[in-house]
């Protein structure tokens, strides 16, 4: 199977490519790209990307798809719909599912799964400790023969340094990623949003942005002490960015991640206690947000990953206080990427390309992914960088519609997405998302 696509604008930095060329898929692989001009091989789908964005397709390094256990908040199957009708070819599904994905058993049922659906590609992340429960190391060799990526225990940070120093010697001898939520429990417990003026405002418990910077602190000198690779996800402050910081000016194979709601909202958007402004971390004060801003443009942060963490209403439902953290968030943040820091100018396309796709290949191993060189997998993101179009949660793709936004209107949007040469989403030519999204 053959499939080229013509007339679009590759922006691929792993081999200095900004500009016109055509991308030829085949057998699920990249062949080649042509030049503009260059004889074009026969008997190939043609896709005609006149005006578009052509890209190595975009990977997402945190998502909750809840299956196994949580099917009524979202499956693999419309986790992964909503995954492609957003830009992403590629996600990576948290171990937070019941059973947890500690054992090679749950491991190999998710990419199962996955596989049998035929969208995006699903890379399960195995839990660091059994049950992610921070008592017990996880078997991470069996889960790894088994397909996990990387390891985390993501939402229950690892509570003590020493457990977290094994688990990165155990991780490092696998050749795994470590990804941890930081966050110490001690100064967040009963916060609900963060402590500053508004929470005081609110009269709300506030999780101090400290809670999160002594975790990151205590992460980054443990990955330095055992020389293995720390992945920091949804980092919200600006002292958690600095750790980063430093760690990399050291020399320490040390990486991090924003989310879109943290470069988008600030903690002012609880005054009206709608639970869908409720995460963890929670939204933080201006002075935090300049500094993810400040890190997105001068290389700091690593990756953009959504954190897409589905909710049924019921539960979104209760008061604030009792509500779950998490919002969904894969059909919406490429949209946000583009519209609040490609056009706003705090970075450019090929950034944008890094941080979705190049740069989390590289955090968690993916061969042959984020990038479009010859023999990498024929995965691709085809963007529309001035599409105007609002995002309708009532139509969202995901099972869940705990979104902050919903009706709210963008300036760019992915349009396609391809997998291994394939079509599996395009989006028709009007103005709003939803009803008028396609999947192939």
């Amino acid at each position: 199977m053959r499939l080229l696509i013509v007339n679009g604008y590759v922006v691929d930095p792993t081999q200095g490519i900004n500009g016109g060329r055509d991308v030829l898929i085949e057998d699920g692989s990249v062949a080649s790209l042509l030049a503009r001009g260059e004889a074009r091989p026969e008997g190939a789908e043609v896709f005609d990307a006149t005006g578009l964005v052509v890209a190595p397709g975009f990977i997402d390094l945190h998502v909750h798809l809840r299956e196994p256990g949580q099917e009524y908040k979202e499956t693999i199957a419309s986790g992964a719909a909503a995954a492609v009708a957003g830009g992403w070819t590629s996600v990576c599904a948290m171990p937070n599912t019941d059973p947890v994905n500690d054992n090679p058993a749950v491991t190999s049922f998710i990419i199962e799964q996955s596989q049998a659906v035929g969208l995006a590609n699903v890379f399960p992340v195995g839990a660091i400790t059994k049950g992610s429960k921070g008592t017990e190391l996880a078997e991470m060799g069996e889960m790894k023969r088994a397909g996990i990526v990387a390891v985390t225990d993501d939402g229950r940070p690892v509570p003590s340094p020493g457990m977290m120093r094994r688990a990165l010697e155990y991780a490092r001898g696998f050749d795994l990623t470590v990804m941890d939520h930081c966050e110490d429990k001690s100064l967040a417990s009963g916060g609900v949003m963060h402590e500053g003026e508004w929470s005081l405002r609110l009269g709300l418990r506030g999780v101090p942005a400290l809670a999160e910077e002594s975790d990151a602190m205590r992460d980054c000198a443990l990955a330095e002490l055992t020389g293995a690779r720390l992945h920091l996800a949804h980092v919200s402050t600006r002292g958690a960015i600095d750790a980063v910081r430093r760690a990399k000016e050291r020399g320490l194979e040390i990486t991090c991640e924003v989310a879109p709601h943290h470069f988008t909202l600030t903690d002012e958007a609880v005054e009206g206690f709608d639970t869908n402004f409720k995460m963890n971390p929670p939204l933080r004060s201006p002075e935090h947000l300049e500094a993810i801003l400040e890190a997105l443009r001068d290389g700091t942060i690593d990756a953009i990953a959504t954190d897409h963490a589905p909710h049924h209403a019921d539960e979104k439902a209760l008061e604030f206080d009792h509500a779950p953290s998490g919002i969904t968030g894969l059909e919406t943040a490429v949209g946000l990427a583009l519209d609040r820091l490609v056009h706003q100018g705090v970075i450019g396309l090929e950034r944008l390309v890094e941080l979705c796709s190049v740069n989390p290949a590289r955090i968690f191993r993916l061969a042959e992914r984020g990038t479009l060189r010859a023999g990498a997998h024929g995965d691709v993101t085809i963007l529309d960088p001035n599409l105007q179009w609002t995002f309708d949660a009532a139509h969202s793709k995901s099972k869940s519609r705990n979104t902050p936004f919903d009706n709210w209107t963008m300036r760019g949007a992915a349009v396609a997405t391809i997998v291994a040469g394939r079509v599996v989403f395009r989006r028709e030519k009007k103005e709003t998302a939803g009803e008028n999204l396609t999947t192939a």
